[in-house]
């Protein structure tokens, strides 16, 4: 009977007791936090951001077949059946949109090459293409903003979707090709390239919860997916280095980092299914570009090793892309076995998340375990009505400034997006443009909460 009791109070009391010591949710007191005094090095790094599919229009990938909805059911995969379609017309309008760019005061733009654009089919190479996106560089550099390339953002043409794509280690030679040839073509001019963006919610998003392409909900798959999409990136570092220009050019992966914090903090379930979904989605990929180890034990399921030491020195910064956390409640009636849980205090942003900008903190901690410059690649915030995107910037770039303050290596900061665009799943309906935009006559605006962003660039202008 001791036994028992002892055993009790070990896994009710004493566990989540040390979980809640070593994993805290850190918290700050903003009513005393002056968010003027934001202030930044002269040599930060101050950029915008978008994806191809997003708003280039017009593009013929795995994610418009996506859009087509569910061939078996006839049940649309994208809210509303909305289609990318045209999206932003940036493809035809970016001489008008560098501008734009330029107006805010940034002086660096990450974009993607989209894929199935330059590569429509295997091994045939669309030059129209390669000469577009090589004179929005040209027009970039000529306007003093600095371009940052993305190889892989989460779309990739037909034909790869229909080989199996990242499903297959093999079927990485292809895009291992496909950023070759366009470093080849490219790096006389661009010096910051990231490899593939957000390989978890590729792999969760695509193989868990079906929201993303294929559509499949297989939990081996998406374990699997996820080392295929760390081991490309090894790869693709790796032969970028060795060829010209590659010395010169500074190489990243991009990875979200989500936290997971239990809802209840005395709760062992919500802890261990919080700790379960922190390491398979944050710091199985971490440990991998830190050890060259990616290990995933799921009891029951499967486990998957493998090794590839040429990841530790695989990254020239650390791409770091942040929005918010997620409070987890174990739940074994729900088919998922947890559910979202959210504290009333807390703001609500357009998406299914809060503000919370301690989280961006605690992330920079997190990947600061690299030893490598951190850039955040990504952080915006969804905000039709612009009630909340002042505030939103003001703490994120708080708790950033903060974190270099505190001695971790920040560099830079890219605010999503540029424009509104296509949302993936969420279609149009999300506004995370610092410019909005009006799809039925494409004229953009900014917005009045982006002046925030504004005018802290202009406070903190870089003189690089």
């Amino acid at each position: 009977m001791l036994l028992v009791l002892s055993l009790f109070a070990f896994f009710f009391i004493l566990l989540p007791l040390i979980f809640h010591l070593k994993y805290p949710e850190i918290r700050w007191n903003w009513e005393k936090i002056n968010l003027k005094t934001i202030q930044f090095p002269k040599s930060f790094i101050w950029g915008t951001a978008t994806a191809s599919h997003q708003v280039e229009g017009n593009c013929i990938n795995n994610w418009s077949q996506f859009e087509g909805g569910n061939k078996t059911t006839g049940e649309p995969n994208i809210k509303d059946s909305q289609v990318s379609g045209n999206a932003c017309e940036h493809w035809d309008r970016y001489p008008k949109d560098i501008e734009l760019i330029k107006n805010i005061g940034v002086r660096y733009y990450r974009f993607s090459l989209e894929w199935s654009k330059i590569e429509p089919q295997k091994g045939m190479y669309n030059q129209d293409a390669i000469n577009h996106y090589s004179d929005l560089i040209n027009k970039l550099i000529s306007k003093g903003v600095t371009p940052v390339i993305t190889l892989h953002h989460f779309t990739h043409p037909i034909w790869f979707e229909n080989i199996g794509a990242f499903e297959k280690e093999d079927n990485i030679q292809h895009l291992l090709l496909f950023s070759e040839k366009v470093f080849n073509e490219y790096s006389d001019r661009v010096k910051y390239w990231c490899t593939i963006n957000e390989p978890a919610v590729v792999a969760t998003q695509g193989y868990f919860t079906g929201m993303f392409p294929p559509g499949k909900k297989n939990i081996k798959l998406t374990c699997i997916v996820l080392k295929n999409l760390l081991e490309a990136h090894v790869q693709i570092y790796k032969k970028i280095k060795s060829m010209k220009n590659g010395d010169a050019a500074q190489v990243g992966i991009v990875k979200n980092i989500n936290h997971f914090d239990p809802w209840r903090r005395y709760s062992v379930l919500d802890w261990l299914l919080t700790l379960f979904l922190n390491y398979v989605y944050n710091t199985s990929s971490i440990r991998f570009l830190k050890t060259g180890k990616f290990k995933i034990l799921i009891p029951g399921f499967l486990w998957i090793s493998h090794k590839n030491m040429n990841a530790c020195t695989a990254n020239d910064f650390f791409g770091l892309n942040y929005y918010s956390h997620n409070h987890i409640k174990f739940n074994i009636f729900n088919k998922d076995f947890f559910e979202l849980k959210f504290h009333s205090k807390d703001t609500m942003t357009d998406m299914p998340y809060t503000i919370y900008a301690e989280g961006i903190y605690r992330a920079i901690q997190e990947v600061s375990k690299l030893s490598i410059p951190i850039i955040i690649t990504e952080n915006g915030v969804a905000d039709k009505d612009d009630k909340i995107r002042a505030e939103y910037i003001q703490k994120y770039l708080y708790a950033t400034m903060k974190s270099i303050e505190d001695g971790y290596n920040v560099i830079g900061y890219f605010y999503w997006s540029l424009l509104d665009n296509f949302e993936w799943a969420f279609g149009y309906d999300m506004k995370f443009g610092l410019y909005s935009v009006d799809f039925k006559n494409q004229i953009r605006k900014l917005r009045e909460g982006s002046e925030t962003f504004v005018q802290i660039i202009k406070k903190n202008e870089s003189k690089i």
